[in-house]
């Protein structure tokens, strides 16, 4: 789904930090108009998703399996798509899957400042999401029980029975939600292949340039507009692979008459044939997709491991990946669940393991990318890569005990972990499951 952006007000206003050149790490070149300046004091609360598409055993599509889960307060059972082999019933080398992952980075100039997402995908290829790292703990993780501060705060144990592994990031959490841990066979590969960059100039009506605090420049995009880019690339890919889209600085947003809205930073969907569809049978091929735009660290985090910490680097493409693997068709529908515990009436019904989680993460790697200060002189990178934590599916279910997922780092009566966190997520919604939103009140997406 959509990873939404902070509800950003926007007004013209004098730019408090001179651009140019260096200005903003992200982007290069000299503005042509006076960057919007944001407010970005709330933080990102939902997401969406593009299309969906029914699948069937037949279809032409990634790797995925059907499961169910029996609700045990509704009494309803659903089911679901994930990609990967079932942990439940896979054997031998069938239960190590490997997706590849076409990756197409845009580069987009927009007032005469560009925006380089090829200029990123070194780092991208480095870190987490594709390079292996030993999850067994963690420097540092997300602190407090506030999403809208969400500061750093201490790391260290993470997923205890992996210690010694050498896994990608989504493989780890994968593991560690269905307990497959330690000696397990049982994987979730990304390859990574580099498609040709296209570089795009967004129309004049289609775009603006904006500032945050700190003096980072970011490219407003209209969302039309650039979703019509995304599926149009995704279109050409092969079924078999998730397609990727990479930007860099820029948010999804809606056009108003009063300027743009900020929306979202990333998004995940399906497509039938090319056209977004809730339609596709028997063994049409079903194109699985995403776009997410990589963060230079001082656009939402804070200086010195303050709110939004880990709202940087890779943080939304982490975000996307782990959504795209447990909702793979944007089809994947369970009991309604608050975005915000203590306001039950804005709640969702579909997968998304991402949005609960949002502002939630960890630190892990080593990140040479973009570090140093902020255009203004404050300084939010730190050296890691930010990948965000991840709800697990008997958080959605209502399990409890979790006899599904690997054991809280801490004995617990819960037994497993609702996050891939675990106890390193502080957050106290997520030392339980899901609280229940009342029916009728959720919507996908």
């Amino acid at each position: 789904m959509n990873r939404i952006a902070p509800l950003l007000v926007l007004a013209i206003a004098t730019v408090l930090v001179t651009v140019g050149a260096q200005a903003a790490r992200g982007a290069t070149g000299v503005p042509t108009a006076a960057p919007q300046l944001l407010d970005d004091s709330q933080p990102p609360t939902s997401s969406q998703t593009w299309g969906g598409a029914t699948v069937y055993p037949s279809t032409r599509t990634i790797p995925h399996w059907f499961g169910s889960t029996r609700d045990p307060f509704d009494g309803v059972t659903y089911g679901y798509n994930l990609v990967g082999a079932d942990p439940s019933t896979c054997q031998g080398t069938a239960c190590d899957v490997t997706v590849q992952v076409d990756i197409t980075p845009i580069d987009l100039r927009l007032d005469g400042v560009t925006f380089s997402a090829s200029s990123v995908i070194p780092a991208l290829l480095a870190s987490p999401l594709f390079a292996v790292n030993d999850y067994g703990s963690a420097p540092f993780a997300t602190g407090g029980d506030s999403f809208l501060f969400a500061p750093r705060g201490p790391g260290g144990i993470l997923s205890q029975r992996d210690a010694g592994n050498l896994l990608q990031l989504q493989d780890a959490t994968m593991r560690a939600q269905f307990n497959q841990v330690g000696p397990s066979g049982y994987h979730l590969r990304l390859r990574p292949n580099v498609l040709p960059t296209v570089t795009l100039d967004v129309p004049p009506s289609q775009g603006v340039l904006a500032q945050s605090g700190r003096g980072a420049l970011i490219a407003l995009v209209g969302s039309y507009w650039l979703s019509g880019v995304v599926t149009g690339i995704a279109g050409g890919s092969d079924p078999t692979h998730l397609a990727l889209v990479l930007t860099d600085d820029t948010i999804d947003s809606i056009k108003t008459p009063h300027g743009f809205i900020p929306a979202a930073l990333g998004v995940h969907g399906a497509t039938a044939r090319g056209v977004l569809s809730g339609n596709a049978q028997g063994d049409r091929p079903v194109q699985t997709l995403a776009w997410a735009t990589w963060l230079s660290p001082g656009v939402y985090a804070r200086p010195n491991g303050g709110t939004f910490w880990a709202l940087q680097d890779m943080d939304v493409i982490s975000h996307e990946i782990s959504e795209w693997a447990n909702d793979p068709f944007a089809t994947n529908y369970v009991p309604p669940w608050p975005y915000d515990p203590s306001n039950l009436q804005f709640c969702n019904t579909l997968l998304e393991t991402g949005d609960p989680v949002n502002n939630a993460g960890f630190a892990m790697g080593v990140n040479s990318f973009r570090q140093g200060p902020n255009p203004n002189g404050t300084e939010s990178a730190d050296g890691y890569y930010h990948p965000e934590d991840e709800a697990t599916l008997p958080w959605f279910f209502g399990l409890e005990p979790n006899l599904v997922s690997e054991p809280m780092q801490t004995p617990s009566p819960h037994v497993g972990r609702y996050t891939f966190m675990g106890d390193l997520n502080t957050f106290s919604a997520f030392q339980h499951p899901a609280t229940r939103c009342p029916a009728g009140t959720g919507s996908p997406g």
